[in-house]
């Protein structure tokens, strides 16, 4: 993103504002699930939605300070988990490590490349959780995450 963005109303504002000022269909999608639409949760889903990618929490809070819209670990964290209890970010289990996070509006599982560490997306047949039946347990399973691994497209060659 550029330092200095060019606005609807024909003026410069700096990466704070741009940042916002894009978030316009971000902050419906925070009231809609129940929250207020503050700047950190702003910033943290606009970060999401631009990279299209799978980030941890140190992740969010490099590429905020790398925009120029820093904000404090603990409030990435809370903000994370906030978005996550809403329901409008998914953890994503590549396995073990950190967490991973992303925007997710439908469920769905991942692919992770043995070699380059890629994730991909991969659409859950059912489309919300728990996705799969179960019968070894006697308990009320709320979600299933599938795990695929192997080489990707690149790395297979």
């Amino acid at each position: 993103m550029l330092a200095e963005s060019f606005c609807a109303r024909g003026e410069f504002m700096n990466v704070a504002q741009a940042t916002i000022q894009e978030a316009l269909p971000l902050r419906e999608k925070l009231r809609a699930a129940g929250l207020r639409a503050t700047r950190p949760r702003l910033l943290v889903m606009s970060v999401l939605n631009e990279n299209v990618a799978h980030l941890s929490a140190d992740d969010l809070v490099d590429k905020l300070e790398e925009s120029g819209t820093p904000l404090p670990r603990a409030s990435v964290y809370n903000v994370v988990g906030a978005l996550v209890s809403s329901g409008l970010m998914m953890v994503t289990d590549i396995g073990p490590g950190r967490a991973i996070y992303e925007l997710a509006d439908t469920w769905h599982h991942h692919f992770v490349c043995r070699n380059c560490v890629r994730i991909e997306d991969v659409d859950c047949v059912v489309g919300e959780k728990p996705c799969l039946e179960q019968n070894a347990v006697t308990a009320t399973i709320d979600e299933a995450q599938v795990i695929f691994r192997g080489l990707c497209a690149e790395c297979d060659r």
